[in-house]
């Protein structure tokens, strides 16, 4: 069961020396899965990025100049004590990972992080000049009319 100080969580250096750092974890990285993609460069590869931030439960973001589509969804095999429940079969992806650059801390950023496809909209105008009569954003409504 993950260990927790009262309501606080433990910090990685106040981990006692030889601890198993999943102990005090809610097992983070069971709970997503990121895969890299093609660095979008026109206008197209970003629709195409709009596209996917128009699904529920996923983003995208870049590490170190790598573009990773994110999906938010939780291995199958989590148990609610945040173990494996496939642990001596798991896939050896799972075997591979350490903790030692796992992301047991919360404060981590990225260089970009782009939750919703009107983010990406904004990046793209910010890094594109614009064309004319050509915007990915919806066209403004009209306006209302006065009531008298």
């Amino acid at each position: 069961m993950t260990k927790i100080h009262g309501s606080k969580k433990v910090r990685r250096d106040e981990i006692p020396p030889g601890a198993n750092l999943c102990e005090y974890c809610t097992a983070k990285c069971c709970r997503y899965f990121a895969l890299p993609i093609d660095t979008p460069t026109t206008r197209r590869d970003f629709d195409f990025l709009r596209w996917f931030l128009l699904h529920e439960h996923a983003s995208a973001f870049v590490e170190d100049d790598i573009w990773y589509l994110l999906v938010h969804t939780t291995c199958k095999h989590l148990q609610a004590d945040h173990r494996c429940g496939i642990y001596e079969t798991r896939p050896q992806i799972c075997r591979e990972y350490t903790t030692d650059n796992c992301e047991y801390e919360d404060d981590y950023t990225y260089e970009h992080y782009f939750e919703t496809d009107e983010q990406v909209v904004e990046y793209v105008e910010a890094r594109f000049p614009p064309k004319r009569g050509h915007s990915m954003r919806s066209p403004k409504p009209a306006l209302l009319p006065v009531m008298s």
